[in-house]
């Protein structure tokens, strides 16, 4: 059925087709026009694409620098902010502090290892308790308090490690006693 609707389509425009061979040269302007709109078209997505590059770049370093320029302060510096002489007061009691671990490491030796170990564990738990108090701190609570508890703090770190070290002294001394009675 369709093969007859096709024949008789056919059979109508008999006659009215263009049979003229094409102009010379006609071959070779198509052609060339066909690879201007190329070349139009890669210079278009050439163009869009440095766009988005350039879009993506300024994008890129404003993110970068909003980050860097809003840092949050740390918890010392916002500590600091709300009380400067508590920020004094911890950094000359942390440098006491750790001016006495590293003398307490020293001092190490077989004998005083346990004592030396569990005296850094208590001092872990203590500066977690300051960090805490910090928060505390800066939560709103009672500023007073608060920063009456951070000294306690350092001062019973400092006074756990004098008394460490007390000990290993003690033990260092008895060591040196034992070996020279048994000469």
């Amino acid at each position: 059925m369709e093969k007859d609707t096709l024949n008789t389509l056919f059979e109508t425009l008999k006659g009215s087709f263009d049979t003229e061979n094409p102009p010379s040269g006609h071959e070779k302007r198509f052609l060339d026009k066909l690879k201007q709109s190329q070349n139009v078209a890669d210079v278009k997505r050439s163009t869009k694409w440095k766009a988005w590059a350039i879009a993506a770049s300024i994008l890129l370093l404003c993110t970068l620098s909003i980050g860097l320029f809003n840092e949050k302060p740390s918890i010392n510096e916002r500590v600091a902010e709300i009380s400067p002489e508590a920020s004094r007061t911890e950094f000359y009691f942390a440098s006491l502090i750790e001016e006495q671990v590293k003398q307490l490491k020293s001092e190490s030796t077989p004998e005083t290892q346990k004592i030396i170990t569990d005296a850094l564990v208590q001092l872990k738990k203590m500066e977690m308790n300051y960090t805490e108090l910090e928060k505390d701190l800066l939560n709103g609570g009672n500023s007073k308090l608060i920063l009456s508890a951070m000294i306690t703090n350092f001062q019973t770190r400092i006074d756990l490690l004098q008394d460490v070290l007390d000990q290993v002294e003690t033990i260092k001394n008895y060591n040196e006693e034992m070996s020279q009675t048994a000469l």
